[in-house]
């Protein structure tokens, strides 16, 4: 792939970014938002959600028809070109119903072997995080700078996040603990925005269970972009959703991924 289709792809990849920041924009924090629930178990959706991947998905009729799209929210489409873009218009839907501005925008796009590039994108802030095809930047209120993540090679100088402190089943939950009992510090809640956090040399660790597909496409390429490691819990790749273990170095990894074995 040469330059010009590069840029042609993150000029694509940025359009359905700034379409979703409209739609999302529109609706958070508004107390007329009405939450519905897709599961007995609280798995909320919103008019934003909705709206956003409509949007995203028009930038891409028009610029990318020959591409598949996998959403959250919407059907999936097949393409031509052997590329999908998989999208999650609010990726924290339970954080941008409470106000938090830790909810995000994933926009990545694939092909069978995983995501090639990456947007975590924080419409309130105005942060966007890029990987991917030569990128590897975030630019919000404080201006453009590279991505890259931290050093830390031990445990015990390590920050962890995961989205919420349960990680999975009975079992997951119990590997998880003991992680962070090896940990500096353990912190909850930011879902897609801990990625964004481990690429820019914020945090060290992110360990979490029970992803889709479109909740890990984006940050996987963000992270990797910045120098880091993303695989699920056995190594593998981890573009597939499930467990997801995302590290700022390999010695930090194979720490974790020693204390998640069985």
């Amino acid at each position: 792939m040469d330059q010009a289709e590069t840029d042609a792809l993150w000029a694509v990849a940025e359009s359905v970014a700034e379409a979703a920041r409209r739609e999302t924009l529109k609706y958070f924090r508004s107390r007329e938002l009405r939450t519905e629930t897709k599961s007995a178990d609280f798995d909320p959706v919103t008019v934003a959600d909705r709206a956003a991947e409509d949007a995203m998905r028009r930038v891409l009729a028009e610029r990318r028809p020959q591409d598949a799209v996998l959403g959250e929210e919407r059907i999936n489409t097949s393409g031509t070109s052997g590329l999908t873009w998989v999208l999650d218009p609010i990726d924290g839907t339970r954080g941008y119903i409470s106000g938090t501005p830790t909810w995000g925008v994933l926009i990545a796009l694939s092909d069978e072997t995983g995501p090639r590039l990456g947007l975590i994108d924080q419409p309130y802030i105005g942060e966007r995080f890029m990987g991917g095809l030569g990128r590897a930047s975030v630019s919000g209120p404080l201006g453009e700078t590279r991505l890259g993540v931290r050093a830390t090679t031990v445990l015990a100088e390590a920050t962890l996040f995961t989205t919420f402190p349960e990680v999975g089943t009975e079992e997951e939950g119990a590997a998880f603990r003991r992680v962070a009992s090896n940990t500096k510090l353990t912190r909850y809640g930011c879902d897609c925005y801990a990625y964004a956090l481990l690429a820019a040399g914020q945090i060290d660790l992110v360990i979490e269970a029970g992803l889709a597909p479109y909740d890990i496409h984006a940050p996987i390429a963000v992270v990797e972009a910045a120098g880091g490691i993303v695989t699920d819990w056995t190594g593998a790749p981890a573009h597939g959703g499930g467990q997801v273990v995302a590290a700022a170095t390999s010695e930090l990894h194979a720490a974790a991924m020693a204390l998640l074995a069985p």
